[in-house]
């Protein structure tokens, strides 16, 4: 008898619970309605976007230690960017699997509940792994508003890059160039881009800085402004430009390679292709490349003219003794001379069908382009001479 009125007393006392709970549920569903509900002379009016609205704020209120309390404690930071007319879902997807967040519908839920979700800036961002998903938010909203704007030209070598952004204060140059030619191992630089660089090739990060115009905030720091660049050409680089990458039977890392020649030869866009196959031919024909930016590349900076490109010199291309130099090796450069934009990627993976195995410059920025030595050498009368 003892069992049977103990197990009637916990029964009455769930019952109990579970009426008390519904309740405050009910309670609080009434407060919210009567709070919500516009004044209208024949009593009150609840339309579906209120209820709805409701409904979503009591399943927020339920989630809210999602919300508040961050997933790590970890208080390294991450480059974040979000794209011009990028959706509230495709930045909660992205926030998700950089281990910011760990549910994109209460983030998405969040952002439409608190009236944001057109309110997120296009921009990049630098995210701690211990910010909160509210944190979050709120730096998603405003924290461009003191980033400083900063333009990466193509073609540009690592150590330019280094000299601007320090100047803008973005960077230390010391550390920066440390990180970015490999003299500190310990990056953490994780790309399957980086892994898969042949074996005795360059530490460097050359040819992989993508340039491109970021908004940063100045407590960015030089690592993550590093990263930010890294994760942006991991993301303009699409499976799709590797895949084809592939099909050329050419490795992503020859790709950038040549990209980053044609960037230094090319200023009419529409001649890159043209370019990047008379190169794809003349390796094709185990010619040497005898490209001049490569010469330019390995002379480096010069303290009397205050530049790191400078002209090639016809004597220089027999006296200028690197691997750099393609008139004297055989084949690309040991790697990217530059940090090519994605048209010059573009027109090494998708290069015109051409005959042509030599291009002069006129003088205009525009080339002349031939199929014999012969005809090479009537263009180079008609225009050097």
């Amino acid at each position: 008898m003892r069992d049977f009125w103990s197990g009637l007393f916990r029964v009455l006392t769930i019952l109990l619970v579970i009426i008390l709970i519904v309740g405050i549920l009910g309670g609080g569903l009434w407060y919210l309605l009567r709070q919500n509900a516009p004044a209208q002379d024949d009593g009150v009016g609840v339309s579906l976007d209120t209820l709805r609205n409701i409904g979503v704020g009591l399943y927020l209120q339920l989630q809210q230690d999602k919300i508040s309390q961050p997933i790590s404690d970890d208080a390294s930071t991450v480059s974040f960017r979000i794209e011009e007319g990028e959706t509230p879902a495709t930045i909660a997807q992205r926030l998700r699997n950089q281990g910011l967040i760990a549910d994109e519908r209460i983030f998405r839920l969040l952002v439409g509940y608190l009236g944001v979700d057109s309110s997120l800036e296009a921009g990049d961002y630098t995210l701690r792994r211990n910010m909160s998903m509210e944190e979050i938010v709120a730096e998603l909203q405003h924290g461009l508003a003191y980033a400083i704007k900063i333009t990466i030209p193509e073609g540009w070598r690592l150590e330019q890059i280094a000299q601007l952004s320090a100047r803008e204060g973005l960077v230390d140059e010391g550390q920066f160039l440390a990180l970015a030619s490999g003299t500190l191992t310990s990056s953490g630089f994780d790309y399957d881009f980086l892994r898969d660089r042949p074996a005795g090739s360059p530490t460097s990060l050359e040819g992989f800085l993508f340039p491109d115009t970021y908004q940063v905030n100045p407590q960015t720091g030089t690592q993550a402004f590093i990263e930010l660049m890294l994760r942006t050409f991991d993301q303009k680089v699409t499976p799709e430009m590797r895949q084809r990458a592939a099909e050329r039977r050419m490795t992503l890392y020859e790709v950038v390679t040549l990209a980053s020649i044609v960037e230094r030869e090319a200023v009419v866009n529409e001649e890159r292709p043209i370019i990047a196959s008379v190169y794809l031919n003349r390796l094709a024909r185990g010619m040497y490349l005898q490209a001049d930016p490569t010469v330019m590349y390995a002379k480096g900076f010069s303290a009397e003219t205050g530049r790191w490109w400078n002209p090639m010199l016809i004597e220089e291309a027999q006296t200028v003794n690197s691997p750099y130099n393609t008139y004297l090796y055989p084949g690309l450069t040991p790697g990217p001379i530059c940090n090519p934009g994605l048209a010059s990627i573009q027109a090494v993976l998708y290069p015109a069908d051409t005959p042509y195995l030599f291009f002069l410059a006129k003088g205009d920025g525009s080339h002349v382009f031939a199929e014999t030595y012969e005809e090479h050498l009537v263009n180079y009368d008609k225009y050097m001479r």
